[in-house]
C-alpha cells in the first residue's frame, strides 16, 4: 500500500471533521464537485463523495475513483469498495483497465474491502485480458505468501504468522472466481500447499475452490482427501 499523509486526509479536530461531515450530508453537490472530492478533498469529503456518485462515464472519472481504492485512509478505501459493487454491475467495462488495483484491494488489511472486493470481481470475470492479469497477480501474491509461511518457525510471532494466513484466505477467495484461468498443475501445487496448512479456514477455503473448480483427477482427489478432513467445516464444505 503507498505512502499517504494522515494530516491530509482529516479535519485538524475530531469536532471539525464531525462538523465536515455534517455540512457534506446536508448540501447537494454536481458530479464534478465530487470528482474534486476523491482527486483533492480530506477524508470526509472523499468518503462522502465515493458513497454519493451515481455513474462512471469514462475513463478520467474511473481513474479518479480506483485511485482511491489503495494507498489511503482505510475509511475512503472501504467507501469505495462498498461503492464499487453499484458502479461496477452498472457498467464494466468502465473497470476493465485496473487489474492490478483489484488484485491489491483483495488483499487489503480490512476485510471488509476484500470481501466487497471479492463480490466486485463477479461482474469483470468476464473479460479475458482483465481475467489473466488479475489471476496473475494473485498467483504471484499467494505464492509469496506461501514461501514466506514455509520459512517461519515456531519463534515468529503470531502477527507475522496471521498476515501471510490473511493474504492466503483472500487470494484463495479470488482464485475461487478465476481459477478457470490458472494453469492447472500451477492451481494443483497452490492448493495441495494450502490443503496443508494448520489453520482450517485455509483449508475450508480450499475445499470450495475444489467443490467448484475440480476438473481432472489430481484435483478431485485433493477434494477427497479434504473429505476426510478432521475438521467439520472443511470436511462439509
Amino acid at each position: 500500500m503507498g505512502e499517504f499523509n494522515l494530516n491530509e486526509c482529516y479535519e485538524s479536530t475530531l469536532d471539525a471533521n464531525f462538523s465536515r461531515a455534517l455540512t457534506l450530508c446536508s448540501e447537494e453537490f454536481s458530479k464534478e464537485q465530487l470528482l474534486e472530492f476523491l482527486q483533492y478533498g480530506n477524508m470526509p469529503e472523499k468518503q462522502y463523495a465515493a458513497l454519493v456518485i451515481d455513474s462512471i462515464e469514462n475513463r478520467e472519472e474511473a481513474d479518479i475513483l480506483m485511485s482511491n481504492l489503495t494507498g489511503c485512509d482505510g475509511k475512503i478505501r472501504e467507501a469505495v469498495a462498498f461503492k464499487l459493487g453499484e458502479l461496477v454491475q452498472k457498467n464494466p467495462n468502465m473497470f476493465l483497465e485496473y487489474p492490478e488495483i483489484f488484485a491489491k484491494a483483495t488483499i487489503d488489511i480490512n476485510a471488509n474491502i476484500c470481501r466487497e472486493i471479492i463480490d466486485v470481481l463477479k461482474y469483470l470475470k468476464f473479460d479475458k485480458d482483465f481475467s489473466k492479469v488479475y489471476i496473475r497477480e494473485i498467483v504471484k501474491i499467494i505464492t509469496d505468501a506461501l514461501d514466506t509461511l514455509s520459512s517461519f518457525n515456531f519463534r515468529d510471532k503470531k502477527y507475522t504468522i496471521n498476515k501471510q494466513l490473511f493474504k492466503i484466505y483472500w487470494c484463495l477467495e479470488g482464485i475461487n472466481v478465476f481459477a478457470s484461468y490458472i494453469n492447472e498443475d500451477e492451481l494443483f501445487s497452490i492448493l495441495d500447499k494450502c490443503s496443508k496448512i494448520q489453520e482450517y479456514t485455509i483449508r475450508e477455503k480450499v475445499a470450495l475452490v475444489l467443490k467448484n473448480n475440480a476438473k481432472s483427477d489430481k484435483l478431485e482427489n485433493l477434494k477427497s482427501k479434504l473429505k476426510l478432513d478432521e475438521n467439520y467445516y472443511v470436511k462439509n464444505v
